[in-house]
């Protein structure tokens, strides 16, 4: 009997921090810059990273993927002299226990264009593995088959500009519902812009903004929390009547798990 209960602890254990199932539950409100988004609530985003430089400065969110490697957008520019740091909520507070991690190696997609903003993603291999936590967990990533359709609402998260004018940067983590919208609907705003590696969200009177970007737009799936896109850009003064623009998780997964494989 006590073995049972020690390989059914372990079971346990084992799935405690499995994809894309916050051990600290989320309450986004209309679900039941960010622009016009509310705080968080502590924890509940566990695969959020803010990518900071030396000095500390939060420039780009991503999203962990497995305790060794964080997705994020490859416009960001990040190189290995930056940090990754897990585990945050309140960039103002000291006594969060966060995660800072250094970085071994930076893989960006080798089709990226900074004119297109095609191919919009970096893959960062940590230099050792971070400890998974109720915190600290992995997103699922979306598969190449998926589809998700125009209308479903999805989360986005981070520490971007809460007012693009003022350049007010909130210090606890934001969150906001979007609908994603079908590329044809997107392109209305957007035209020819739109391509198949990207995916749009928002229109809806909320926005990501700069200091969003490589972070993460999450769907359920199968009641897990799923990465549909990567937020890579938008309307310049982050106007929540406009939909912001992520890289097509499901169009760019195929090299993040070759890039992964390999490496």
């Amino acid at each position: 009997m006590e073995l049972f209960w020690l390989l059914s602890c372990i079971a346990l254990l084992g799935s405690a921090y499995g994809c894309g199932v916050p051990a600290i539950k989320p309450a986004v409100s209309g679900y039941a810059r960010i622009v016009n988004g509310e705080n968080a609530v502590s924890g509940s985003w566990p695969w959020q990273a803010s990518l900071q430089d030396r000095t500390g400065f939060h420039f780009c969110g991503g999203s962990l993927i497995n305790s060794l490697w964080v997705v994020t957008a490859a416009h960001c520019g990040v190189t290995t002299s930056h940090r990754v740091v897990l585990g945050e909520f309140d960039r103002s507070s000291s006594a969060e226990p966060i995660q800072t991690m250094t970085i071994a190696k930076v893989f960006r997609h080798p089709s990226y264009s900074s004119f297109t903003n095609n191919n919009d993603i970096t893959l960062l291999k940590l230099s050792s593995a971070a400890t998974l936590t109720d915190r600290v967990s992995p997103v699922c990533l979306a598969a190449s088959a998926d589809v998700f359709n125009g209308g479903i609402n999805c989360v986005t998260s981070g520490w971007g500009y809460i007012d693009a004018a003022s350049k007010n940067t909130p210090s606890k983590l934001q969150q906001v519902s979007l609908p994603l919208l079908t590329n044809t609907e997107c392109q209305r705003y957007w035209g020819s812009k739109i391509t198949s590696t990207m995916i749009c969200a928002g229109a809806s009177g909320a926005s990501s903004c700069m200091g969003d970007s490589g972070g993460p737009l999450v769907c359920q799936k199968n009641g897990a929390w799923t990465l549909v896109g990567i937020v890579s850009w938008g309307s310049s003064v982050c106007s929540p009547s406009s939909p912001g623009v992520y890289g097509r998780v499901t169009s760019l997964i195929s090299w993040v798990d070759q890039t992964i494989a390999a490496n």
